[in-house]
């Protein structure tokens, strides 16, 4: 049987590797189209969308942004740091991907979009567990100071 602190600290831990993850995956998802070439990836997707009623210097902009948006929320996400702020843009990124993807009907990637969107989610609704970070550490300073 766990005891209370058990829970609470599996808990946290939990939170911590879900955290890690998908600071990872969004970071190296930016990374890598920055080292590949920002300029050929916002090219392909201005491709891919020729077919969308979206113009193609909107679409061109978006590409050449992305890399540098995600890269910036995978490293914070990763380091939790301005958790709350950086799960709400990581969403609103999710949501600007997923109508992109619905728009070119491309249905596989809005699903696996479902799933970046359910983790930024668990991450928000359960941030008490998110002791393990920047943002952990400089709550604990705070509290400490006070006490």
């Amino acid at each position: 049987m766990l005891t209370p602190t058990q829970k609470t600290t599996d808990r946290n831990l939990a939170y911590l590797f879900l955290r890690v993850l998908l600071g990872i995956n969004i970071a190296v998802h930016g990374a890598s189209r920055i080292y590949s070439g920002v300029a050929e990836f916002a090219h392909e997707l201005v491709s891919q969308f020729a077919k969308t009623p979206l113009p193609s210097g909107m679409v061109y902009f978006f590409g050449v942004s992305l890399p540098f948006v995600e890269a910036v929320i995978g490293v914070l996400v990763f380091i939790g740091l301005w958790s709350r702020l950086t799960y709400c843009a990581g969403f609103l990124l999710i949501i600007a991907l997923t109508f992109g993807s619905t728009l070119r009907q491309d249905w596989t990637a809005a699903g696996w979009q479902l799933l970046y969107a359910f983790a930024y989610s668990a991450l928000l609704a359960f941030r008490e567990h998110n002791v393990y970070s920047v943002d952990g550490a400089r709550t604990k300073s705070q509290q400490e100071e006070r006490d």
